[in-house]
């Protein structure tokens, strides 16, 4: 808005077309960067540096140090943080069951849903090779 204001282009005009109120605006441009910004990007520089000083911290510990540091913030706001910017512990583990590999893949259907047989052993109905046993 302020290239098109510089162009000429009244800034009541330019809100209008673009859907935006003016007051809004004005006041973004009387201070681009709201206090909760300054307070989070300290905040996040300060968790950063007590991650780099010992990698092990985690964000119980990282919420601990920062209110040693005079920090004022939850143990979720410090979590929430350090969940955005990828801070984590050394020793995270890692929660069973995610990620796993694939097995292998379903067969087709070779019987094509005739499931009697004439004798024993002509045909099985499932394959548990997958599975080791005793």
């Amino acid at each position: 808005m302020s290239e098109l204001a510089a162009d000429g282009i009244a800034v009541a005009v330019t809100c209008r077309v673009l859907k935006f109120a003016k007051q809004p605006y004005y006041r973004w441009l009387a201070d681009p960067v709201t206090q909760r910004d300054w307070d989070q990007a300290q905040l996040i520089n300060a968790a950063i540096d007590i991650h780099v000083d010992d990698p092990a911290f985690g964000y119980r510990f990282i919420a601990d140090e920062l209110a040693e540091a005079g920090f004022t913030a939850s143990k979720r706001r410090v979590w929430r943080l350090c969940s955005q910017m990828g801070i984590t512990s050394a020793f995270v583990r890692r929660k069973r069951g995610k990620n796993r590999l694939v097995g292998p893949p379903v067969r087709d259907d070779l019987v094509l849903r005739e499931f009697t047989a004439d004798r024993p052993d002509r045909l099985w109905l499932t394959d548990i090779t997958e599975h080791p046993t005793g």
